[in-house]
């Protein structure tokens, strides 16, 4: 599990640098091993004898069912990760077998969250969909980014997201009508 957590973080030093150099400390893992578990896992999902799903390479999920997603019935599997207590890592497989989705979920129902509760870690998509009403759902700059529009005391926020898990939140200044942040 430690590799996977890694190898999630290498993709989330992309928006959040000094909390995932926190989390190497916490674990005590190197910048040298965090490279080597993306490395490691990127081969892994993309040679040919890859397995479709996480679940030969994570073992048993703490949950396995299905969801309806429009007509189809797609199969649900979770796991819970030590760096993120309280949320799992959840993958979305078509009828197929095959992965079409994998972020962070919090089991059960999303958490309305304050502002103030909004904070790098601990919030996911849902939560801050649940939270504002209005929100807008945008697709990130980059593989497994994700970001919600929202607005709160007459301002206007982005929050962004890696694999569904907040990393940040920014302001929108109004001269920007498009929204878009540098």
């Amino acid at each position: 599990m430690r590799q996977f957590e890694l190898s999630l973080m290498h993709r989330m030093r992309d928006l959040n640098p000094e909390r995932v150099e926190h989390a190497l400390r916490v674990m005590g893992a190197t910048r040298a091993e965090l490279r080597a578990a993306h490395a490691q896992w990127t081969r892994m999902l993309h040679s040919p004898r890859a397995p479709k799903t996480l679940r030969p390479l994570l073992g048993r999920p703490a949950y396995e069912g299905t969801t309806a997603v429009g007509s189809l019935t797609c199969g649900v599997s979770r796991w819970a990760l030590p760096s993120w207590p309280g949320l799992e890592f959840e993958v979305l497989y078509g009828p197929g077998g095959e992965t079409w989705n994998q972020w962070f979920v919090r089991p059960g129902d999303p958490r309305t969250l304050s502002f103030a509760e909004l904070a790098p870690w601990s919030c996911v998509v849902a939560d801050v969909a649940a939270s504002f009403p209005g929100a807008v759902h945008q697709e990130g700059q980059a593989p497994h980014h994700w970001a919600v529009d929202f607005g709160h005391g007459g301002a206007a926020y982005r929050a962004r997201f890696v694999y569904g898990l907040c990393q940040r939140i920014d302001a929108v200044r109004p001269e920007d009508p498009a929204g878009k942040l540098r």
